[in-house]
This record gives structure tokens, sequence and C-alpha cells, in this order.
């Protein structure tokens, strides 16, 4: 039986714009009324999660998914360094960062390892082999940055490898625990989830 998964990555926010750590921020008013009339198949899943963080429940809410809250889909804890620019803490803590950015299992800021976060996902998204039908998840880019480096059984450190953007579908699909990354990319009114 194939599993099919759709992971949404959440609406741009301030952290975005800013090259920042984020910390729970909203999105912004512009995107919410811009999402709120677009016209998507993504509500005619089978299951449907979201991230815990303001962000990624905004935007499930302005799609009109009916969403079930997924503690294991939460953002990486970037720990002190939440809220901050990836320039601030460039400038205060270089090799802090150089340590956190090369050491998969390096957490300087005192949050969550890169390691950590990938184990988070792999079980998280082990579990939801062998489901019949379309999840929908809605969380954030380290969490699906994750979710295919273990899909496609990569190493830690091409976490870093991966761009996902705000509002992108990355569409898996799964049989029998392995999983296949079948597109990254824009969501496309009305095409998904096919």
């Amino acid at each position: 039986m194939t599993t099919r998964l759709r992971l949404l990555c959440h609406a741009p926010t301030s952290a975005n714009r800013n090259a920042g750590f984020p910390g729970d921020e909203q999105i912004d008013d512009l995107t919410r009324q811009k999402l709120s009339g677009l016209r998507h198949n993504l509500q005619h899943a089978d299951r449907c999660f979201v991230s815990p963080s303001l962000r990624a429940r905004q935007t499930a809410e302005a799609m009109k998914l009916d969403a079930t809250p997924e503690p294991m889909l939460r953002e990486c804890d970037y720990g002190r360094w939440a809220g901050r620019t990836l320039a601030e803490v460039q400038a205060e803590e270089p090799q802090a960062l150089a340590e956190w950015l090369k050491t998969p299992d390096a957490a300087p800021h005192g949050g969550e390892a890169v390691q950590d976060l990938l184990s988070r996902v792999a079980q998280w998204l082990d579990a939801q082999s062998g489901e019949s039908g379309l999840t929908v998840a809605v969380t954030h880019a380290s969490v699906i940055r994750a979710a295919i480096v273990h899909a496609i059984e990569a190493g830690p450190r091409s976490f870093w490898r991966i761009d996902v953007s705000p509002l992108s579908v990355t569409r898996l699909s799964g049989d029998r625990g392995r999983w296949t990354l079948s597109s990254i990319g824009p969501m496309r009114a009305g095409s998904e989830p096919k």
C-alpha cells in the first residue's frame, strides 16, 4: 500500500524576510488574505496535521484545512538564537554558528541539534508509512528538509543543501518504509493532491 504525503511549508513571516531564526511569529495579513481566496485541493486529504506553531496554524486556518496539531512537526528549537537574525548571531557568536552548521550533533545555542531534529522527523515519517490515502502536514522548512534527508537516505550534513521555500509543497510517497521524493515546488492552485 502506497502512502502519499504532502508537506506544506507555512506562509512567509518576518523571520523569513529578515533571514532570522524564527520565534513564534505570525504570518502577515496580506498573505492570510491571499491564502483564504486560494483554490486548492489539499482540503481533500484523508488526514491533515499541523505544527503547533502560530505561523503553521495560521497557514492551515487561512487555507481552511481541518488540521490536527502534531508536536513532532514543530520547528527546530533554536534556543537563545530564536528571534535573532543570522547576521546578529554571526557577529556575536561566529564560532558557535560555524560549529552548528558543520556538526549535526552540536547545539551551541542551547536548543535542538540538527541530528535530534532529523531523528524526530524520521520517527514521525516512519509512523506515517503504511497509512492509506493522502496525508497533508503544514510545517516548517527545517522539518521538511529533515523529512527529505530521511526519505532519500542522505547524510545529516546534506540537511543544509536543501532549500524549502514558504508555501512550497514537498511530495513524498512511501511503501513498506521506503520513501520516494516525488517533487518539491510551489503550491499550484487547484493542482494538488494528485
